[in-house]
């Protein structure tokens, strides 16, 4: 049985009564009966209903309650909950913490303006369908530079505007006068982005301006931009490629690189000529981690990737179709297109475009949004002459964050009173340590004035948002509702646990005699002990059924072989990478066995060859991976390889004693391509419509599948050992345990129903 489910939702009632009588009217307020007392407790018809509308389905998901059947499990609840308040649990220390850290989290999603979030949210989608290309020219100034600096910043990008409306070149300009570091380099061009790709007033300016248009002074933290909107195009979606990457070290010699160009149009050659893409990839890439998965790269968008591959993979339009060379600062690759997905929908976007919403630059404009609420909401007010006093310890100290205030002053700040907050004063000495706390090293522009002006702001703001949070019961009756619901459930949560779910788990005595009681409700039907296996083609089901003949089960999936120099059987540098991704596989898959493979050349010694296995085996062993899961083969000169580097080689196979491994290998490459399953089934399993019941291998055609039953045995019926039905007697044990203790509950706490407010709910 698992523990009570909060169930969260916004339930209005609005009760509004009025009677018409002689002028003036009089409104007239009915006195409000209880639905029913629990011992000397009273709850309403509507508290009844809130939780009723809650928890309908909480019983069997699939049927409603009627309000008239949720009585007796609401009536329950509250005596469990009753005689929690008895014992005294909602005094403990643990009950405080736990509804704090519920009340804490909770109380973060009623802070937030959730119109302002969904209409910024709606905004960014919009935005996304489109990319802009834009250019910028950045006149820096810090956000706490001094007034004077300011507006010196502010004249400067008014003047450049003029210039380029004048006709000067955006691109000129930019690299001469911008204080981007990469203007030099990119005359400004930030290339084609998207929401959430730049700063929130850049995105802003550049998605309202029209194409070839100059943005007036855009202000950020760096100072103020002046934006050029290039060119508009609509969402190219996302694309996932793969990749050959060989590595350019552009410190590197000519020499060095014209190598790797040879080595990367050697790949695209052996690609050209009919190569299979992931023999290439595993041959040539320098990737070690998008080299296991055939050079696979995760999904990307504008703006995502390096310029030159994301540029390549977009322009192409055929799924497995490659690019030529392309050359990166991390080196040559050769692009593999995998799939293109258009962007998808709002339904779909909606939940993680909210978090960035709150999360990204925009998130500013909510906390400002709020706190202009919040000083509308509550009275707030500031005491002038105490902030001048206080004003007067900011010094330049604070442009390299280790301001101190006792070092400036000994005055007792404690009693000087900065603002209130509906009458609550709130002292110097608590923002004097806020400042001290929350201090970092500023710019060299900035001003002592100005930064310890922003600080107050900021924890003006903070505390208003603190004195909300303490308020919300007051001011929200949804979180007032749901936070009641909530000290309800940890306290039920609490004394089930208690009296119900632990001692019907520890108490291993009162489970046995329960089921030597009731021996008769635990039985077995009759049952088949069989392997079914569903495939997609007869081909595949062949393969399947050829495999699992013969435990442990080999595996069509293999890990990159060692190559080893003439005469040598010495693990070094490029052999430890090949075995660090033996060693992963086998850590990652408990049921694995590998088979280790040595050879050798027909000119080498022959103990070469077993030499070169076993050192691979020692590896394996001082790695933790046990001796029982290793299979050690010497196969000498057999099988020579026409490669003659080959021929000196340790080859891995894999196998494992789990059906599910061979599922998996099988689903690697089309997910849900087949599926296996081994164990009893009754007869009503679906997985056995259409087979006959008897011992045997049978084949059918269901849908569209091809399934294989491979039938060992037909159990009949019989009871169940205690240990077989262990865990359903524990269940029925616990319903058992509930039932006696809710009864001597009720004798303590009576219940008396309103037959009045009742009908009420049944109509």
């Amino acid at each position: 049985m698992s523990k009570i489910q909060f169930h969260i939702g916004l339930i209005t009632i609005s009760l509004v009564s009025a009677c018409k009588t002689a002028a003036p009217p009089k409104q007239t307020v009915a006195e409000t009966q209880p639905l029913l007392e629990v011992g000397k407790e009273q709850f309403s018809i509507d508290d009844y209903q809130d939780s009723y509308n809650k928890n309908k389905f909480a019983s069997d998901s699939t049927k409603e309650l009627t309000p008239e059947e949720y009585l007796p499990i609401y009536t329950d609840l509250k005596i469990k909950v009753l005689q929690a308040k008895s014992e005294g649990k909602d005094t403990t220390l643990d009950y405080r913490e736990e509804i704090f850290s519920y009340r804490d989290q909770l109380a973060k999603n009623h802070l937030v303006d959730k119109d302002l979030v969904e209409k910024l949210t709606n905004e960014a989608y919009n935005r996304l369908k489109q990319e802009v290309r834009a250019s910028h020219i950045l006149v820096g100034v810090s956000e706490d530079a001094s007034p004077a600096d300011t507006l010196e910043a502010y004249r400067a990008t008014i003047g450049l505007r003029g210039r380029l409306e004048e006709g000067s070149d955006f691109a000129d300009m930019a690299a001469r006068f911008s204080k981007d570091p990469a203007a030099k380099t990119t005359k400004g061009d930030l290339g084609y982005f998207t929401a959430f790709q730049t700063l929130y007033p850049i995105e802003t300016a550049a998605y309202t301006l029209p194409v070839g248009k100059i943005s007036q002074p855009v202000r950020t933290k760096g100072g103020y931009h002046l934006i050029k909107v290039n060119d508009r195009r609509n969402n190219r979606g996302m694309v996932r490629v793969a990749h050959i990457m060989v590595k350019v070290d552009t410190a590197g010699t000519a020499a060095q690189k014209e190598s790797a160009k040879a080595r990367i149009d050697e790949a695209y050659t052996q690609l050209q000529n009919g190569a299979e893409w992931n023999l290439v990839v595993d041959k040539y890439s320098d990737d070690r981690e998008s080299r296991k998965n055939g050079g696979l790269l995760p999904l990307f968008g504008t703006g995502q990737m390096v310029s030159e591959i994301e540029e390549s993979a977009f322009a192409l339009t055929r799924p497995q179709s490659y690019s030529q060379p392309v050359l990166t600062m991390y080196g040559w690759h050769i692009i593999r297109l995998i799939e293109k997905r258009p962007i998808e929908t709002l339904a779909n976007m909606a939940p993680s475009l909210r978090k960035k919403v709150v999360t990204d630059s925009r998130g500013k404009v909510i906390e400002q949004a709020n706190a202009k609420r919040l000083r509308e909401k509550y009275a707030v007010q500031e005491a002038a002459d105490q902030w001048q006093q206080v004003a007067a310890l900011a010094d330049s100290t604070l442009r390299t964050g280790k301001w101190d205030y006792q070092r400036a002053v000994s005055a007792d700040w404690s009693t000087v009173t900065l603002f209130r907050i509906e009458q609550r004063p709130y002292d110097a000495l608590s923002f004097l340590n806020y400042v001290k706390r929350k201090q970092t090293p500023r710019p060299k522009d900035a001003s002592p004035a100005v930064v310890f002006r922003r600080f107050y702001n900021d924890y003006l703001n903070e505390s208003l948002v603190e004195y909300e949070k303490e308020h919300l019961e007051e001011t929200n009756p949804e979180f007032r509702s749901l936070m009641s619901e909530i000290r309800e459930g940890v306290l039920f949560s609490q004394i089930m646990e208690e009296q119900v779910w632990q001692r019907s788990l520890s108490d291993s005595t009162g489970q046995r005699a329960f089921y030597e009681k009731n021996k008769a409700r635990y039985n077995y039907p009759e049952r088949a002990f069989a392997t079914i296996v569903a495939a997609k083609d007869t081909q595949t089901l062949s393969s399947l059924k050829k495999t699992l003949a013969t435990s442990p089960y080999k595996l069509e999936r293999k890990s990159k072989e060692l190559l080893f120099p003439l005469n040598s059987a010495e693990i070094g540098n490029q052999q430890l990478e090949a075995l660090n991704d033996l060693y992963i596989i086998m850590e990652k898959n408990a049921d694995y066995v590998v088979e280790i493979a040595g050879y050798r050349s027909a000119d080498e010694p022959e103990t070469i060859s077993s030499t070169r296995a076993r050192n691979v085996v020692k590896y394996l062993n001082a790695r933790n991976i046990p001796i029982l899961r290793i299979i050690e083969k010497d196969y000498g000169s057999f099988r020579q390889s026409a490669e003659p580097e080959r021929n000196r080689r340790v080859a891995f196979q894999f196998y494992s004693q789990s059906k599910s491994d061979v599922e998996k290998v099988y689903n690697a490459e089309v997910p849900g391509a087949v599926t296996i399953r081994e164990g009893y089934f009754p007869k009503t399993d679906p997985a056995f419509s259409g087979f006959k019941w008897q011992a045997g291998e049978q084949m059918i055609n269901s849908n569209g599948s091809f399934l294989w039953a491979n039938v060992a045995k037909i159990d009949p019926p019989r009871p169940k050992t205690f240990p077989e039905a262990r865990g359903t007697v524990i269940n029925d044990y616990q319903k058992e345990l509930e039932k006696q203790w809710v009864a001597k509950l009720q004798e303590k706490f009576p219940v008396k129903v309103n037959a009045q407010e009742l009908e009420k709910i049944k109509r």
